[in-house]
């Protein structure tokens, strides 16, 4: 078998903050404890198979320009898969990190009928089931490509053709027996073409109720086989469509209340999703964790001056400090973790620069993992916050939100107390100026 990665030739290690060695982990210690769990269980970091091996650099104004020899449009595309994933696993033996995530069509190319589809899928489960006893990787989650294909154009799930639905009801759940064959520890439903261009030519309850149908059955059929993993929605506001219908986590939420499905699907939160949607990462963590729905993170960053997803690899430590905060708060990852929905810029050629990436992007999230940490154990952010609501604890404050008085009462209170409150500061600059200095202190 043919070594892909050749500058690379040891798994890569923790040297510590002091390290200038651009292969070697500054901040990613796996074994070291965070809040009672290792900095490996905390993070759950998984590679993700499309942009890092199925995309060859390719967009939508030039050709590709990655070195992926697998990518070569004459080889055999059986040939093709099983080179890919060669290369796949050897890179995430030299990384080290514990899971990674696939696209059906990641790891097998479509057949001329569905039977051959699902029969190349199968023997590329074959090998990577191997391989994952070999080297000790996990699946994170698996998904289907229901969304390149022309015969979604319209939709999977919420297509105008009935065929086309049954289709995508059949990918799926051929895929997720693919997931749970593999021990996937999640199972994520990304409705890319879900969603209108114009609704001039759209029935939107009708899509909204297909919608949910589809969902309903993705849920009975996980219970049917007795797949313990979660099954995840990936919000997106915008992109490919003009609006999608998962359009962020608080649309999710209303949609599975609605269809019954609040408690059977959580969110997969992608960082650059929420930027699009016009909130920030934290933000999307907090909504869902207070709803109950937070599973999993696509972790990457969008460019401020693009309106679309860029996908690049994590490397703010202010910003995802917030959000890992967020995430500990509501007690970290259950069956989730932190998927490196990430690609290289087009002009990063060399091979390894896959593996700087997500050193780079590792240690990212290792450093705010440390500062959201501190914060919590060092206390002061928790109580400057519950200083600022400390009123809802009086007597007064709990009758209110127990339904013990109305706005009668309320305005008779008032009226007899001449009740005049004066306005308290909310401190943002000086929680600012602290969570800066846990950023500078952390070691």
């Amino acid at each position: 078998m043919s070594e892909f990665f050749t500058t690379v030739s040891s798994p890569i290690a923790y040297e510590g903050p002091d390290s200038d060695n651009p292969m070697a982990f500054r901040w990613y210690d796996k074994d070291r404890i965070v809040m009672g769990r290792s900095m490996e269980e905390q993070l759950r970091f998984a590679v993700c198979y499309w942009h890092s091996f199925a995309w060859n650099g390719a967009d939508i104004f030039g050709a590709g320009t990655f070195d992926r020899p697998w990518t070569d449009a004459a080889m055999d595309p059986m040939d093709a898969a099983r080179m890919k994933m060669d290369a796949a696993f050897e890179f995430f033996a030299k990384l080290g990190a514990p899971f990674y995530s696939f696209h059906d069509r990641d790891i097998a190319p479509e057949g001329a009928t569905f039977a051959e589809s699902c029969a190349n899928l199968d023997d590329m489960v074959d090998i990577a089931e191997a391989k994952m006893a070999e080297t000790g990787m996990k699946l994170l989650w698996g998904t289907a490509q229901a969304f390149f294909q022309p015969r979604y154009a319209a939709g999977a799930a919420t297509n105008p053709n009935p065929d086309v639905f049954a289709h995508a009801a059949a990918q799926v759940k051929h895929c997720l027996d693919a997931t749970h064959r593999l021990g996937g520890a999640n199972y994520v439903l990304w409705g890319g073409r879900e969603g209108y261009e114009t609704l001039v030519n759209t029935d939107m309850g009708r899509e909204l109720d297909q919608l949910g149908r589809f969902l309903n059955m993705v849920v009975q059929y996980k219970h049917d086989i007795g797949f313990d993993g979660t099954i995840l929605i990936e919000p997106k506001a915008l992109e490919p469509t003009k609006h999608q219908y998962d359009y962020d986590s608080a649309t999710v939420y209303g949609f599975l209340q609605r269809y019954g499905l609040e408690n059977d699907i959580k969110v997969n939160i992608e960082v650059n999703h929420a930027t699009l949607a016009g909130h920030d990462f934290d933000h999307e963590v907090a909504q869902a964790v207070t709803n109950g729905i937070f599973g999993s993170v696509d972790a990457n960053r969008g460019d401020d001056r693009l309106g679309w997803d860029t996908d690049q690899f994590p490397n703010s430590v202010e910003s995802m400090s917030l959000g890992v905060y967020q995430i500990l708060k509501g007690g970290g990852f259950d069956t989730g973790g932190f998927m490196f929905d990430t690609k290289l810029r087009r002009q990063s050629l060399a091979r390894d620069d896959l593996f700087h990436g997500h050193i780079g992007a590792m240690d990212t999230l290792a450093r705010s993992l440390l500062v959201a940490a501190a914060l919590i154990e060092d206390g002061e952010l928790d109580a400057l916050v519950e200083e600022r609501y400390a009123g809802w604890s009086s007597d007064e404050g709990q009758r209110i939100l127990a339904g013990e008085v109305g706005l009668a009462d309320l305005h008779a209170r008032v009226l007899a107390d001449n009740v005049d409150p004066a306005p308290v500061s909310g401190r943002q600059e000086m929680i600012e100026n602290l969570i800066n200095r846990t950023i500078e202190r952390v070691r």
